[in-house]
């Protein structure tokens, strides 16, 4: 700090009741099909949750992101779910068949999309689908390390996770 200066703590502004309305609603629907009952103290707690972690989180979890199209993000949502399904099978053959002789590798997938929400939406979406080990996201060349269980081309996975993945994010988020 330079001789003179003030040291000033800016906060950011507490946000409102409904900063994160989506999350909010994940909220409150994963807390009642959880419960499996709609009776009042199961809303009550819902709705404590729904409004009141986004609120507490918002320092961590920043701006809320609304989609700019709301069915491609459906789709999108429909295609990770079946390529979750899919992974799952491929690698309990890997797991359980004694000759399987996976080929683990690491791809490096340069990335087009920029929004932060979107490249952290497309790491988690590359973690969650079995095969995928781990990712790494390296801001300042613009692309994601994938380690991959099983892969004998990576230039094909990486372009299978750009065509199925990063191009419907840059539709939704931008």
């Amino acid at each position: 700090m330079k001789p003179g200066a003030r040291k000033t703590n800016q906060r950011r502004p507490q946000p409102g009741w409904f900063a994160h309305p989506v999350l909010s609603l994940l909220l409150v629907a994963a807390w009642l099909l959880l419960q499996q009952s709609v009776v009042l103290p199961h809303l009550i707690t819902a709705a404590v949750l729904g409004l009141g972690l986004p609120r507490l989180l918002h320092g961590f979890i920043g701006e809320g992101t609304l989609p700019r199209k709301p069915m491609a993000a459906l789709r999108f949502a429909g295609i990770v779910l079946w390529d979750i399904v899919i992974s799952n099978l491929t690698v309990a053959r890997i797991v359980l068949l004694p000759r399987s002789n996976p080929q683990p590798a690491w791809v490096r997938i340069p990335l087009e999309i920029r929004h932060p929400n979107a490249i952290v939406l497309l790491a988690t979406v590359i973690t969650t689908t079995p095969g995928t080990v781990s990712c790494v996201i390296d801001d300042e060349r613009h692309e994601i390390l994938v380690h991959a269980l099983d892969c004998n081309d990576p230039e094909a996975m990486a372009e299978q996770i750009k065509q199925r993945y990063e191009k419907p994010l840059k539709e939704i988020l931008g």
